[in-house]
């Protein structure tokens, strides 16, 4: 069963608070649609409800409907209650601020994308910062960014890795000499993360499950495996779990 919090609107009106209510419902369905009517007012006493919405939404929909309200409000009153959200407890609060920056696009909120959240414990926050990272950097801190991304190689399952994979490849040349250095770590798992990283940037044409399982085998294992498909040979078991270390 879904978290019921209370929210409040920024002020009386009967529409924020019908809106607001609304945003709290147990149908999903009747807080998509709360969401909508917000966005599609662009009216400034939308801005709390949305942001508290944001950080307890369990449905994904909604959630970036709610992103998507936030960006018709002006940046200048939406990015600074956003920044806050961005040193909340809650893991979602901080993971939604950043997909919301994200839509925004706004680059003076590069500042704010912190080594705190490039390096966060959550999976999903770190990935979207490593996403809203790449997509507000200046050009003269690609460097820079690129060498604090590589640091995470071999973090996490599969998706976090493609995510951060994505992230450098998405950096260009920038992340060729980081990612060189790292395929030599002793740490195997950090290793062949980063080769499969440095592959994916000479095949930019990779879909999304050819280029995951490269980031689960590595490219040494995934083409082993091809070969040993087009020889008629047995085919290694890659629908086997495998361990962090070697993907």
């Amino acid at each position: 069963m879904q978290e019921v919090v209370p929210i409040n609107a920024t002020n009386g009106t009967p529409q924020h608070t019908r809106v607001a209510d609304a945003l709290s419902a147990e149908d999903t369905s009747v807080r998509l649609q709360a969401a909508l009517a917000a966005g599609s007012s662009a009216d400034p006493g939308f801005l709390e409800p949305l942001v508290q919405r944001c950080a307890t939404e369990p449905d994904f929909f909604v959630r970036d409907m709610l992103s998507w309200a936030l960006t018709r409000l002006s940046p200048e009153i939406t990015l600074p209650r956003i920044r806050q959200e961005l040193d909340s407890e809650r893991a979602q609060a901080r993971s939604q601020a950043l997909h919301t920056l994200s839509k925004i696009g706004d680059r003076s909120a590069w500042p704010w994308i912190t080594r705190d959240a490039l390096h966060d414990t959550d999976d999903e926050v770190a990935r979207t910062a490593w996403r809203v990272a790449v997509a507000l950097v200046p050009e003269d801190e690609k460097k820079d960014l690129a060498a604090g991304l590589v640091t995470q190689l071999g973090r996490g399952d599969r998706a976090v890795r493609l995510s951060l994979s994505r992230a450098l490849v998405d950096l260009g040349d920038e992340s060729e000499a980081v990612l060189a250095e790292a395929a030599e770590h002793p740490d195997p798992a950090v290793a062949a993360h980063a080769r499969a990283t440095e592959w994916l940037r000479h095949h930019p044409e990779t879909g999304p499950d050819e280029a995951k399982r490269v980031v689960m085998l590595g490219p040494e294992r995934a083409a082993a495996a091809d070969a040993a498909a087009a020889g008629g040979a047995e085919t290694p078991n890659t629908a086997e779990p495998v361990e962090p270390a070697q993907c």
